[in-house]
């Protein structure tokens, strides 16, 4: 009788105590992640205690021990490019870690504490994040965590700019620009294991001798010179076959002029603006050059599967052969409770390769490695 007189409050006493337990659940896991509430500088990058994803069908959930830093996770912070519907809010394109959670579903045989790195459409900068099973490539036996993080976006990049869109043939002459940055480094050394030339550009001395080291052909500082005529110079006249751009507007005479007739230009960023003046179509016309564009993030997830699939065959073996032809190029390295730190000095346009985020500090990973 008394449920039937008082159905509110028995109502109410049991949506308590199920949102208490919850709660209580919920409290045990949590995690630590960077979050931006309001768009702006890196003084915005938050460090804050929020829920710990939990794998849906085929996912699988990630104890994060390293991330690294993109181009395109300085725009996010600015509140210029958001993330894909659906996708996390918490910035960061890949990571690298352990298997923690098995969601339902899983075809591939990952087991718990297997070593791995993933393409991340966002919710790098955390403890924990979940993850297509599609997405995961095995970190190289000869690799750290934090060396492993410096993989996926960065070389997933450049693969698909060479392989996918470009289709570089052997010998041909490819002229990658920010030869020292993430995606540059990598170009450099996928150009030659392809069997083609690599050559770039860069705005320092010390940026250019790594890209040597790495085994750039030619190498031309485009702050000290006319990048287009040292290629022409080093071409015998012919040009570029590819051109990797992540530049954009303000390099796009010089990138005509000594593109190859019938080259393929691909555009991957817009770092130098996106405003175009001048005879720019007759230019590129009489070239019969092709202009090309991509970007990744927002591709499918067959599409990034295949992606991975390709890049986990053709390229990762490469990491950890004899002859270890491969290998990622790191800058620095922050802690996460330093994340504003890193995204300064990635502004400052100072780095030679990524910039590694440590969720785990790097003694405690050798610990547990």
């Amino acid at each position: 009788m008394h449920h039937i007189l008082h159905p509110g409050r028995v109502l109410w006493g049991t949506v308590y105590q199920t949102s208490w337990r919850k709660c209580c659940t919920s409290f045990a896991k949590m995690m630590q992640a960077v979050c931006v509430d309001v768009p702006g500088g890196p003084e915005n990058l938050l460090l804050r205690t929020v829920p710990r994803p939990q794998p849906k069908d085929g996912e699988v959930l990630i104890k994060v021990h390293a991330t690294a830093l993109n181009r395109a996770d300085l725009l996010q912070r600015r509140g210029l490019y958001p993330p894909p519907p659906g996708e996390s809010d918490i910035i960061g394109l890949e990571v690298a870690g352990t298997v923690d959670t098995l969601g339902p579903g899983l075809k591939q045989g990952w087991r718990p504490e297997d070593r791995v790195m993933a393409l991340l459409s966002g919710g790098g900068y955390a403890e924990y994040v979940a993850v297509p099973e599609e997405l995961l490539m095995p970190v190289p036996p000869n690799l750290t965590l934090s060396q492993a993080a410096a993989i996926p976006e960065a070389w997933l990049t450049a693969f698909q700019l060479l392989a996918l869109v470009a289709q570089v043939k052997e010998g041909e002459v490819v002229l990658a620009h920010a030869g020292g940055s993430g995606v540059g480094t990598a170009a450099v050394q996928l150009v030659r294991l392809f069997g083609a030339v690599p050559i770039v550009t860069a705005g320092s001395a010390e940026k250019l001798k790594m890209a040597e080291e790495l085994g750039a052909a030619a190498r031309f500082n485009y702050k000290e010179e006319n990048f287009s005529r040292g290629v022409q110079d080093f071409t015998g006249g012919r040009g570029a076959d590819v051109i990797l751009d992540c530049i954009g507007g303000c390099n796009w005479e010089q990138n005509v002029s000594c593109l190859a007739t019938d080259g393929r230009w691909v555009l991957y960023g817009t770092m130098g603006g996106r405003a175009v003046e001048g005879d720019f179509l007759g230019k590129l016309l009489a070239k019969r050059g092709h202009l090309l564009s991509s970007l990744l993030r927002s591709r499918s997830l067959q599409y990034k599967a295949d992606l991975v699939q390709a890049f986990s065959t053709r390229v990762v073996p490469h990491f950890s052969d004899q002859a270890a032809s491969l290998r990622p190029v790191i800058d620095s390295t922050f802690n996460l409770e330093d994340i504003a730190a890193a995204h300064r000095h990635m502004e400052a346009n100072k780095n030679m390769g990524k910039i590694i985020i440590n969720v785990i500090p790097q003694k405690q990973e050798t610990q547990k490695q």
